[in-house]
């Protein structure tokens, strides 16, 4: 499970920097914000849509068939690039005559696609392994296994088999036709990456995670390992620092990013991911231990509410910021996320299912809606500003770490905000009289202890509503002081 997330991450991860740059490449800096806000709207749309899809699916059926599901979700979009892609008679290649003529650009290996598709096949139906293939009598033998190892079945020697084969002849290469994976360029690539950078981040990464994660957060908050892995996490980050200044092929291009609307948009990005991450975490969480305990679909309904201001505010955030400036509408957007956070801080255990004039409306549903608008709105300025602080070759590289700095945010935020909220619930937890105490008669089945902990987890997510805030209200300070404001053609030109 955790070596399918991980690849999932690195496919997923790869295409947001790709569409940025895009954008970049295609508009110039003064109409860049509204494409990028596009962008923005139409990928945050896809977190509108997700999680209600996810839950309607689980409604019906097991977690598994959401992965599965992705398989053609993925196998069409894939369909759709190729026939997106330019016409083969514009595509250029270098003439070898030097005269420039336009060339048809090769078709892809027949034996490439034939073997990827009997590897992703076998692999597939190998790690499914469904009941009517594996118990029938002839194809059966196809899961048998071979030698006592449950997993080494003739079937997954078969996606074994065709995945080394379309290495090999990816390898060969063959000038006529297109390789589907660019094998004979892997060693090239891997010589270009800084992989001591790389480690050195990893680790310091790492040590913050452990130290927050590795605790009984019924004991503490934060692990007693943490006396040493933060200093060795600070020894890596200025290792870190030091290697990229001296590295011929740095990770991060420090030069490249002594502007402040260039750093500022990092570091602004860095406080909206710790807060939005608590956002989507969260919410559903205090959903299910209030007012639908029962229902993932309803949890992710409560949060679809958040998420739907999202996209909206992404669009109107790239228009807005295209005439006041990044730094105002992102400032002003993670301005009204923090505020409400602060309001979330003050829900009950009945505040998500309170009447609010409809039945349907709730007085939760307004806040939520304007937390996610101000998450949107931030999109399009922090990206623009980005863009319009480095050089034109530098594009493809800064949209990633705009990307990986929101991830960072993410995923040490919410490290840090779940240990300690943790350790709140259960400090609430033991001053608890026990379920033997409360229902002599019947401590099994105890609602008095029940509502002590649903209010012990709204305690405890308050506590990340907070900090959660906080990031926000981080995320609007430094977008407002370090931003690249307007563009300044544009800014002549409306003036």
């Amino acid at each position: 499970m955790v070596a399918g997330r991980a690849l999932q991450g690195l496919g997923g991860g790869g295409l947001v920097p790709v569409t940025l740059a895009l954008v970049a490449d295609l508009w110039p800096a003064e109409r860049r914000s509204v494409p990028l806000g596009v962008i923005g709207g139409v990928q945050e749309l896809g977190s509108v849509l997700g999680p209600l899809y996810g839950g309607l699916i689980l409604t019906f059926a097991s977690w598994q068939t959401i992965f599965w599901l992705n398989i053609p979700i993925a196998a069409a979009l894939a369909l759709g690039l190729f026939a997106a892609s330019p016409p083969t008679d514009i595509a250029v290649r270098p003439a070898s005559d030097g005269d420039g003529v336009p060339l048809s650009r090769p078709r892809l290996d027949r034996v490439s696609m034939f073997l990827a598709a009997i590897a992703l096949i076998a692999g597939c139906l190998s790690i499914a392994s469904p009941e009517p293939l594996r118990d029938n009598d002839t194809m059966g033998l196809a899961y048998t296994a071979i030698g006592g190892m449950v997993w080494l079945t003739p079937i997954a020697l078969v996606a074994i088999a065709a995945t080394v084969g379309l290495i090999l002849w990816e390898a060969l290469g063959h000038g006529s036709t297109r390789a589907l994976i660019a094998v004979r360029r892997l060693p090239s690539m891997a010589a270009a990456v800084d992989w001591p950078g790389a480690v050195l981040l990893g680790v310091a990464l790492s040590t913050i995670i452990v130290s927050f994660s590795a605790e009984d957060p019924s004991t503490g908050a934060i692990s007693p390992a943490a006396l040493w892995l933060l200093p060795l996490g600070a020894v890596a980050i200025a290792g870190f620092v030091v290697r990229e200044r001296r590295a011929r092929q740095p990770l991060v291009a420090a030069s490249e990013l002594r502007s402040p609307g260039a750093y500022g948009a990092l570091l602004t990005n860095l406080a909206v991911g710790a807060a939005l991450m608590a956002a989507l975490l969260d919410i559903p969480v205090l959903a299910r231990s209030t007012v639908d305990p029962n229902s993932q679909l309803g949890a992710a309904l409560v949060l679809l509410r958040l998420l739907v201001g999202v996209p909206i505010g992404a669009i109107a955030g790239g228009w807005l910021s295209q005439r006041l400036g990044n730094r105002l509408v992102a400032a002003a957007g993670m301005g009204v996320t923090a505020a409400a956070f602060l309001l979330m801080t003050r829900w009950t255990a009945t505040t998500l299912g309170d009447p609010f004039g409809p039945a349907w409306l709730h007085p939760s549903d307004p806040v939520l809606v304007a937390c996610g608008l101000g998450f949107g709105l931030a999109i399009a300025p922090v990206n623009a500003s980005m863009l319009a602080s480095v050089r034109e070759q530098m594009h493809g590289l800064a949209s990633a770490l705009v990307v990986v700095a929101r991830m960072i945010g993410m995923l040490v935020g919410i490290s840090i905000l779940t240990a300690v909220s943790l350790h709140i619930f259960y400090t609430t937890a033991t001053s608890f009289p026990l379920p033997s105490v409360l229902c002599p008669t019947s401590p099994l089945n105890c609602p008095a202890y029940e509502r002590d902990v649903t209010a012990a987890i709204v305690t405890e997510l308050r506590a990340v509503f907070l900090g959660a805030g906080l990031c926000a209200a981080l995320a609007a300070v430094l977008a407002a002081a370090m931003l690249r404001g307007r563009p300044q053609r544009l800014a002549r030109a409306t003036s």
